[in-house]
């Protein structure tokens, strides 16, 4: 069996395998079938150029799909959240306290982080005027536009 498989598989073979995982990408949405059909249409490719055997294809394939699959969750995947609040709910946000990261009091804005993630983030801009310093306690009293504006945390 594969015998065969070694003198049956071509080049092409891969090529559609490579376009069908891309084309059953487009009903699951975790970029993981995008993945192994470009590992795929590369085997085929170095298939029509190298005449190797069909482990030696398989293992390329999987090395290919690894390496791929490391690359997008490396890279890619993380600068694809979305970390904006336009039209989020001002329901979820205000009354929540945090913990202040940053804050410069000539431009009133800082940094604050919530102990865990709200509407998708867990740490957000906001506006205060007054004094307070890295780890004081602020309560989100309001939106303005992508920023929280605060109070002191009594």
């Amino acid at each position: 069996m594969i015998e065969w498989l070694n003198t049956h598989i071509l080049y092409w073979h891969w090529i559609f395998v490579g376009f069908l995982l891309i084309a059953i990408e487009l009903f699951t949405p975790v970029f993981v079938a995008l993945w192994l059909g470009v590992a795929a249409i590369i085997v085929g490719l170095v298939l029509l150029l190298l005449s190797i055997g069909l482990h030696a294809q398989l293992s390329l394939w999987i090395v290919l799909s690894a390496i791929l699959l490391l690359l997008w969750h490396r890279f890619i995947s993380p600068k694809m959240i979305d970390k904006t609040t336009a039209g989020l709910s001002r329901e979820a946000l205000i009354g929540q306290t945090g913990m202040v990261l940053s804050y410069n009091s000539s431009h009133g804005r800082g940094r604050l982080r919530f102990s865990a993630p709200i509407v998708g983030s867990d740490e957000w801009e906001f506006i205060y005027h007054g004094s307070i310093k890295h780890g004081d306690k602020v309560q989100v009293t309001d939106l303005s536009g992508n920023s929280l504006i605060v109070k002191a945390h009594s």
